[in-house]
């Protein structure tokens, strides 16, 4: 990645700027803007996180937001309300208070006198899902959004369900929030209100997990703030950005073909859960200035031929033995006009002629509740080893079917697999993979889907299956572009458990598969990238010492007396020291997911967070822990805060749920 110091117009920053809501509550912002701008106006681009913008964002933030400015626009990095340094508490994701405050924060930016009214927002993630959510509330001053890694739709494409199935995330992303909103504010900015501000929030953090998980249906908690719901919403201009190594792919497609009532525009790198201009696996591309062309048109009325894009550009990766790690993904990008493409042909491989089944159908499938370590992170972040490995381990614990690539072929969008099967239990579920089988045998997972058989007929009221009756059910894996070559094979892999992605079923099931379909969206192999991004550029790195280097394992553990199976993963994410302020903070994740092979309701999950903040004479250190079990009628959430300034304990607090399973 190039670095870039010298810009168009000379940058000058606010670490620290309140911008004051309605009711009174102070915003922190850090704002980066050009130093003539109150004499030369500019837009605005805001971003608008729970994720700390001194220390938590820094080093993206200092990648992206001088460079944006240099080029002639206002960004204004806001520290959601109750996290980071500014004021009031936080109840939830994505509240009706967060989404205000981000339309507040959009009319105060317009009305500066360095702003010529027009805004736009970006964010990842969390970022770019309120991103779309401020968007079809239609603010007056937003006119053009970019949202990467987000998703339009609540339930069924985020953390906390994927197939009507609880996701592991759901309390492993909820632990990562009980850690980061028990950090303290920086004394250095809010002065001897810290202490309070601290308090205030400890006493008042939310348990998520818990929240979330009184959801399992698509009722009207995940409904608001789906755009899906209403993509006529959405009138801002969106630019709409994933990979394929995370969780949020889906979305891209959906909103590319979705939004209609503004310009719309998708691509798709071979990334995880990161910026593309510094995102790996590489190609990393020029996303700043592929940023500044789409807020050039939209906010400044440049025409830098952003309307006549592609309406979706996509890496089409090689093929590549499977490894949990990638610092690169072989492949090229490809681009298409329209979306959904006319170029694409769905081809159609069935049981027993296209797809020869390992035995003869139908088949009995009983998955030890194991079946899924090889899956790696639903959504890899924390660049360790997170990607799926080597699938032959779980493709034996599963029903494969195998179809034997006689030339190249490229998938492009969405796989759909049919089953007909039946199931022996109330409450059941079905994992379905796509893998390309190497020649020597390594297998190396496309994509996959999961359904909860209770959800077959829609996620919002479901239906307990009748044991031994045959249900039809069509399952869409998740969007993939994908080259597999002639000489290879393509696998099938069907199986009744997937841990520790979701949560298992109740009780040990047995499927009965009667017929396999799989309908493959295919393009027509080509062998020149169709379109080409510049190289990646940012402004100057963050400025810290490293007090201690980051380290990240995966380690599965075997008990040979009790058979349980542990997956354990240690993130330690390293201490360092800000040159310019000089905080210091160190970080340390901790999980478990232990299970019996023969038993869903030995299924437990644990973790364990350290945050650690420094500077002279002041330390403070948070610990939280929560852990999930659960019966075959309920779910029971567990958690624990506690405090310390110095060696000292300072708060403790303890949380105890336990929630009923709804077909789950």
């Amino acid at each position: 990645m190039k670095t870039v110091t010298t810009f168009p117009r000379k940058v000058v920053e606010h670490p620290h700027l309140g911008i004051v809501m309605p009711d009174g509550c102070s915003l922190s912002a850090r704002v980066w803007l050009p130093e003539d701008a109150e004499a030369d106006p500019v837009p605005v681009i805001l971003e608008h996180l729970p994720y700390r913008k001194r220390d938590g964002t820094t080093a993206r933030d200092s990648l992206t937001h001088p460079y944006l400015a240099g080029h002639g626009y206002a960004c204004i990095r806001v520290d959601m309300r109750g996290n980071g340094d500014s004021e009031g508490l936080m109840a939830d994701e994505y509240t009706e208070q967060e989404l205000q405050d981000a339309c507040d924060v959009i009319a105060w930016a317009a009305s500066q006198p360095w702003c010529n009214g027009n805004v736009g927002m970006m964010g990842i993630s969390w970022g770019g899902f309120n991103a779309l959510q401020v968007a079809a509330r239609q603010p007056p001053a937003l006119k053009a959004i970019i949202t990467l890694c987000s998703t339009d739709d609540r339930y069924a494409d985020d953390i906390h369900y994927k197939g009507g199935l609880l996701l592991n995330e759901n309390m492993g992303w909820g632990a990562t929030m009980l850690s980061y909103s028990s950090r303290p504010p920086d004394p250095a900015l809010v002065g001897d209100r810290w202490r309070a501000m601290w308090l205030d929030r400890l006493e008042n953090e939310p348990f998520l997990s818990a929240i979330w998980l009184r959801h399992q249906t698509r009722d009207a908690y995940w409904k608001r703030g789906s755009v899906c719901e209403d993509f006529s919403a959405v009138r801002a201009a969106t630019l709409a950005v994933g990979g394929w190594g995370d969780a949020y792919k889906n979305a891209v497609s959906r909103l590319a073909s979705g939004i209609r009532n503004a310009p719309a525009k998708g691509i798709v790198g071979p990334w995880i859960h990161k910026y593309p201009h510094f995102a790996v696996p590489a190609p990393a591309i020029g996303f700043l200035q592929e940023a500044l062309r789409w807020w050039d048109r939209w906010l400044k009325d440049i025409d830098t031929g952003v309307d006549t894009d592609p309406a979706i550009r996509l890496y089409m990766m090689d093929s590549v033995p499977p490894r949990d790690w990638y610092e690169e993904r072989p492949g090229r990008w490809i681009a298409e006009q329209t979306w959904p493409s006319p170029s694409l042909d769905k081809r159609s491989f069935r049981a027993g002629v296209e797809l020869h089944p390992q035995a003869r159908l139908p088949a009995a499938i009983s998955s030890p509740q194991d079946t899924g370590l090889s899956g790696g992170e639903y959504c890899a972040i924390w660049l360790g080893p997170e990607l799926p490995g080597d699938q032959r381990e779980d493709d034996a614990k599963s029903f494969c079917l195998d179809a034997k690539i006689t030339e190249d072929t490229e998938i492009v969008g969405t796989p759909v697999v049919t089953l007909r099967l039946c199931a022996d239990r109330p409450a059941a579920m079905v994992a379905v993979r796509l893998c390309d089988v190497h020649p020597d045998g390594a297998s190396t997972r496309m994509t996959y889907g999961v359904l909860n058989l209770t959800h077959r007929n829609g996620h919002e009221f479901p239906e307990p299956v009748v044991p031994g009756e045959e249900m039809t059910v069509a399952l869409k894996l998740d969007d993939i572009a994908y080259r597999i070559p002639a000489g290879h094979t393509l696998r099938v892999a069907v199986s009744s458990a997937y841990w520790p992605l979701v949560w298992p079923s109740p009780e040990p099931v047995t499927l009965t598969l009667h017929d396999v379909t799989l309908a493959l969206p295919i393009r027509e192999p080509a062998n020149n990238p169709e379109w080409a991004f510049e190289e990646p550029e940012a402004a100057s790195p963050w400025r810290i010492e490293t007090l201690r280097k980051s380290s990240n394992s995966r380690t599965i553990e075997r008990d040979p007396d009790t058979s349980a199976v542990s997956l354990v993963i240690h993130d330690d994410f390293g201490e360092t020291r800000d040159l310019d302020h000089g905080l210091i903070h160190g970080e340390v994740a901790r999980e478990r997911w232990t299970i019996r092979p023969d038993d869903p309701l030995s299924a437990h999950g644990e973790t364990h967070w350290t945050q650690t903040y420094a500077r002279g004479d002041w330390s403070v250190r948070t610990e939280t822990f929560t852990t999930m079990t659960s019966t075959a009628e309920t779910f029971r959430l567990t958690a624990r805060i506690e405090a310390y300034e110095g060696d000292k304990l300072v708060f403790e607090r303890d949380f105890d749920k336990t929630i009923p399973r709804n077909l789950v």
